[in-house]
C-alpha cells in the first residue's frame, strides 16, 4: 500500500495498481483496513472506480502503451541482451492487451 501511496504523487510509478492489489488483499485478511483505504479521500476514488467498473481511463491507457514503448526502446538503446528483449516485449503486449479490453469509462 506504500508504494502505491507513492505512486500517486511520484510521475510514472503506477500507484493505482498497487493500491488495488491492497485492497485485494485487505478484503480478504482485514476488513477494517479494507474500509479505510476505499473511504479515503485521495487513494480511494481511484479504487473505488476500478472495483465498480474494471475501467482504465483513456489517458491512462495512453500513457501506460506510451511508457512501454519508450521502456523497450531504452532498453533496446542501452543494449539490453536480447531475451530481455523478448521478455519485455512480450510482457508489455501482454499488457496492452489486457489494457485495451478494459472500457474506458
Amino acid at each position: 500500500m506504500v508504494i502505491g501511496a507513492i505512486g500517486m504523487v511520484v510521475p510514472m510509478l503506477p500507484g493505482t495498481v498497487f493500491l488495488i492489489l491492497a485492497a485485494w488483499c485487505f478484503a480478504r485478511t482485514s476488513p477494517r483496513f479494507e474500509a479505510w483505504l476505499l473511504n479515503n479521500r485521495y487513494l480511494g476514488p481511484s479504487v473505488k472506480r476500478w472495483q465498480e467498473t474494471g475501467a482504465i481511463p483513456l489517458p491512462v491507457k495512453l500513457l501506460a502503451l506510451s511508457s512501454f514503448v519508450g521502456t523497450w526502446t531504452g532498453s533496446w538503446y542501452f543494449g539490453a541482451p536480447l531475451p530481455v528483449l523478448i521478455g519485455l516485449g512480450i510482457l508489455f503486449a501482454l499488457l496492452a492487451l489486457f489494457m485495451v479490453t478494459r472500457p474506458s469509462h
